[in-house]
């Protein structure tokens, strides 16, 4: 029986590809088109998810054949995605959008729409692979091309979701991606990808808090550890932790961003030595295997999505879990993502609460 698969089309060459390999596999394919609020500035021509992009989606569909739809996903992505992010960076934290978009929509209420229409699988352009175990279970794998995967984004997926999602890029390079768009002559084919935020025009994120969170652009001072007054900052939300250039201080020795305190809205700055971790504290886990951990693994962590992972002692402490770094690592920012991986496999993972500084080693939060 031909299987049923709804395709998240953006209007770029990655979902375009993915659902026309679909096609050729023989599936019955829809695609369907998430409408997200537009940057309140002027974006670049052609740019993914606003009305353009689906322009672009709606011309792919109509070169392979199928039926494509646009669903209107402002309201879920303001209330789900933008203003936790603007939340976020009001509190001191760097957030991370994608994430929160592929838990809560795209791999959330999307899917769950396409299985009520009756579909057997939800695919998107993300490059990250899906494996079947023994067993029947799904586990989540990074791309073959480990210079676009993005399996990091996708930690939070449970192996039940994962069982009605398709990856058909997971196995292949970006320029492969592109060949094979030119070949089908999608209109597509050479659109230029984008890594900025969706929501956000050519201002950056800045603009756009300076709208939603007034107070996280007011500026305060810079201290030390000690609570020296060094200089004045231009904002909390321009800083991120672990920062070095802009910071707009003469000092004798190179000073990093150590922490963002929002309740007197601060940026505290210190030395090169200050500004590596052994530990992390995380929060709202997301597992891939069997949990409470009976005992601490040994695993690879990644904060960031092109990020090098590092080696790790991984341990449960309440509903809380510490990362205990083999080597020094450069502190992580609250609120974005460590991600565990055992060779290419995602084990799960979860959202920085705190770093300890290794100048005092201490953690908060």
């Amino acid at each position: 029986m031909t299987r049923r698969v709804v395709v998240a089309m953006s209007g770029g060459v990655d979902s375009s590809v993915a659902a026309a390999l679909l096609v050729a596999q023989g599936y019955e394919v829809f695609g369907v088109g998430m409408r997200l609020p537009e940057a309140e500035e002027a974006v670049a021509p052609g740019r993914c998810c606003g009305m353009a992009g689906m322009e672009d989606a709606r011309r792919v569909a109509q070169v392979i054949g199928i039926p494509f739809y646009v669903l209107d996903y402002r309201e879920g992505f303001e209330r789900e995605v933008i203003a936790p992010f603007c939340r976020a960076y009001a509190c001191g934290q760097t957030p991370n959008p994608c994430v929160l978009c592929n838990a809560q929509l795209k791999f959330g209420s999307l899917l769950d729409k396409a299985l009520a229409w009756g579909a057997d699988c939800l695919a998107s352009g993300h490059y990250a692979r899906i494996e079947y175990e023994a067993e029947g279970k799904a586990a989540l794998l990074k791309g073959l091309d480990y210079q676009r995967d993005q399996s990091y984004f996708l930690y939070s997926l449970s192996a039940q979701r994962l069982q009605h999602i398709l990856f058909p890029l997971g196995n292949l390079r970006k320029d492969e991606v592109r060949g094979i768009a030119r070949r089908l002559e999608l209109p597509v084919a050479d659109k230029p990808g984008s890594q900025d935020i969706c929501f956000v025009g050519p201002g950056g994120y800045r603009e756009l808090l300076a709208r939603r969170q007034p107070q996280a652009m007011q500026s305060g001072p810079i201290t030390d550890l000690a609570g020296t007054v060094l200089g004045q900052h231009r904002g909390l939300a321009a800083y991120t932790v672990g920062q070095r250039q802009g910071l707009g201080i003469a000092a004798h020795e190179p000073l990093y961003v150590l922490a963002l305190d929002a309740s007197r809205n601060t940026v505290i700055v210190g030395p090169r030595h200050q500004a590596t971790t052994h530990t992390l504290v995380l929060t709202q886990m997301h597992w891939l295997l069997p949990w409470p951990l009976a005992e601490p693994l040994k695993l690879s962590v990644k904060t960031r999505n092109r990020g090098t992972a590092a080696q790790a002692e991984v341990s449960a402490k309440g509903d809380r879990v510490l990362v205990h770094y083999l080597e020094p690592q450069p502190l992580v920012a609250p609120g974005q993502a460590a991600v565990f991986y055992e060779g290419d496999r995602v084990l799960g993972g979860g959202v920085v609460a705190s770093s300890a500084m290794d100048g005092n080693r201490r953690v908060d939060g």
